[in-house]
């Protein structure tokens, strides 16, 4: 089944998809955040074009588990693109997604204004590549 991840951002949005059998997370594009008006549709839009039967959106909880004003905006996006795009979307702790993508892309030698373009695509990946690994996990434990 295919998977597409969402790391929803203040300026732009990240997308990644994972292959069919459900193994491995791809980087796919970045859209921007504005207008939101129209995020969630382009939102369904991209996992319609990808043939995606999933969503997962990331929800950026604070360190100590709270929610905070960037969650509930996660959580609007969710219900917009649930609606729009009629599949299952599901929100997942994205918490040091984006930490982990810049220090990735750091350690890969990118420089700073590259690393501006990439890293929501990479932090989406990363939030998608654990999701991926959990599921494997928790089929392997049931």
């Amino acid at each position: 089944m295919r998977i597409l991840a969402v790391d929803p951002g203040s300026k732009q949005v990240g997308l990644a998809v994972s292959d069919p059998t459900g193994t491995i997370a791809t980087a796919l594009s970045t859209l921007p955040a504005t207008p939101a008006e129209t995020l969630a549709e382009r939102i369904a839009t991209a996992a319609a074009e990808v043939s995606a039967e999933r969503i997962i959106i990331g929800l950026p909880l604070r360190l100590d588990g709270s929610r905070g004003p960037e969650a509930a905006a996660a959580e609007r996006l969710a219900a917009g693109v649930r609606k729009a795009s009629g599949m299952p979307v599901q929100m997942v702790d994205e918490r040091l997604t984006t930490a982990a993508a810049e220090r990735s892309l750091i350690e890969g030698g990118m420089r700073r204004e590259k690393r501006r373009a990439s890293i929501d695509r990479v932090a989406a990946v990363i939030l998608l590549q654990g999701h991926l690994d959990g599921l494997r996990r928790s089929k392997r434990a049931g």
